[in-house]
């Protein structure tokens, strides 16, 4: 049975979807104004292994993540290239998607944009109004009265005076209090016209947090299960989502809210306003996609995730070990799970326990160690099946190593390796064959492949 940790009540719940059967997830997307960093990756990463784990359990889901294309950040990058906003998001949007695609991150199945959702948004912040939760500031803004909805700070775990104005949310002098939001942002002189609607309030364009309620909503209709994001989105955004959208409708608007840990570089968060980020494109320059991958779902999705090249070459080799293991077994060859195994039932169980791609990834290594001792295809088959429902060993082994994971050295020098090999050579002339075979494939884990022959035994690095 699925159990999720729902932020909001800060304990793993077990997962009953609205409707049997089926799961409806919107997960905060990116804003397009430059190319994607290895935080992104995580949230992309991340929510493509809860959607593939949903359906692998049977689920009919209906993903959503949207595009923010529009914000102050976009509007001051195309005055700075000298672009079009329409033509400098669709440029990152377009490398967003080639970055997605090399992590093997599926599409979402509704991926809106907010500029072709704004009529949606202007119903919500009309409704809104209806209810008096929204306000003309001085300034034209149309604001939300926070101290107006009497939930404000569930999600957050604070009451409104302990508070503050977060990222994105500013102390204006004209909004009735500092913690109010901007729902809707009159035009100013100095924007561009391609950032500017027309709206019961005047010329102007929405605000970030009602952009992610009426995407949702739209699309998932006003309560869904599952609502996803990175860790920094918890206060203000989805706080302020909750408040939008259960003070529009009257009801509860999201189940299950899931929090995926920071990226962490010297104990910091990696981020774009912090300066310390790194594209994903950079990683890829030193490091097969799939590499990536697997360093992202070898961490717990809500643990930090600690970015070094250090992690990423032992990750490398961690998954060398596997594809070394499943040489035997072509992808085509792959069969089905078999769930009832002991293998299959550890794999779900940890699963099932929110996501827990550690203990689940501790299966593989096990199962690999399994079929390495006993050379049975039967479980070389299961391991890479079970490895595919996260978006692993979807390649021929060759065709890896080929694509430079497995080239590296293998971190044994020549002199640890003969080592071994003399090691070897004496278990089996002790006819102690199960040691033998056993620092053999201890050795082929780390990417040293034996030739056995008449002048005695060679290797060669793969």
């Amino acid at each position: 049975m699925l159990t999720i940790y729902n932020s909001f009540s800060r304990s793993k719940e077990v997962f009953r979807p609205i409707k049997p059967g089926h799961v409806g997830m919107y997960v905060c997307g990116m804003t397009v104004y430059d190319y994607c960093h290895l935080g992104h990756a995580r949230v992309m990463v991340v929510f493509d292994m809860v959607a593939r784990w949903l359906r692998a359990s049977g689920y009919a889901v209906r993903y959503v993540r949207n595009i923010t294309d529009i914000d102050d950040k976009i509007i001051r990058r195309a005055r700075e290239s000298n672009e079009p906003i329409r033509a400098l998001t669709d440029r990152f949007i377009a490398a967003m998607h080639e970055d997605a695609d090399a992590l093997g991150v599926h599409r979402p199945d509704f991926e809106p944009r907010a500029t072709d959702c704004v009529v949606d948004m202007q119903s919500l912040i009309l409704a809104l109004e209806n209810k008096g939760l929204a306000y003309i500031a001085a300034n034209g803004d149309v604001c939300y009265a926070v101290r107006r909805f009497p939930g404000y700070g569930r999600l957050s775990g604070k009451s409104v005076d302990e508070l503050r104005a977060g990222e994105r949310v500013g102390v204006v002098a004209d909004k009735n209090d500092p913690l109010d939001f901007v729902l809707w942002k009159q035009a100013r002189d100095d924007e561009p016209e391609d950032a500017k609607w027309d709206s019961p309030w005047g010329r102007g364009r929405p605000g970030w947090h009602i952009e992610c309620s009426a995407m949702s909503s739209r699309l998932l209709g006003g309560h869904f299960d599952i609502h996803g994001g990175g860790q920094d989105l918890q206060f203000p955004h989805h706080e302020n989502e909750i408040a939008q959208s259960e003070g529009a409708s009257g009801s509860r608007f999201v189940n299950y809210w899931m929090h995926n840990g920071f990226v962490r570089v010297d104990d910091e968060k990696m981020s774009k306003s912090l300066g310390n980020f790194t594209t994903i494109r950079d990683v890829l320059g030193k490091y097969d996609p799939e590499v990536v991958r697997f360093f992202i779902l070898r961490t717990h999705y809500r643990s930090p995730l600690a970015y070094s090249d250090v992690h990423l070459d032992d990750a490398r080799q961690a998954l060398t070990r596997l594809y070394n293991a499943v040489r035997t077994v072509t992808v085509r060859e792959t069969p089905e799970i078999d769930w009832s195994s002991n293998w299959g039932e550890r794999f779900r169980a940890a699963m099932d326990e929110d996501f827990n791609t550690v203990e689940a990834l501790a299966v593989l290594f096990d199962l690999a160690n399994e079929a390495n001792r006993g050379g049975d295809t039967a479980l070389v088959g299961q391991l890479r099946a079970l490895a595919r429902v996260l978006g692993l060993l979807g390649r021929e082994t060759d065709a890896f190593l080929r694509a430079g994971a497995g080239r590296e050295d293998s971190g044994l020098d020549v002199a640890a390796i003969e080592t071994r090999i003399a090691a070897r050579v004496a278990a089996r002339k002790a006819r102690n064959f199960a040691e033998a075979d056993r620092l053999r494939a201890e050795l082929l884990a780390e990417g040293i492949v034996l030739e056995d022959g008449a002048d005695g035994t060679g290797w060669r690095r793969v």
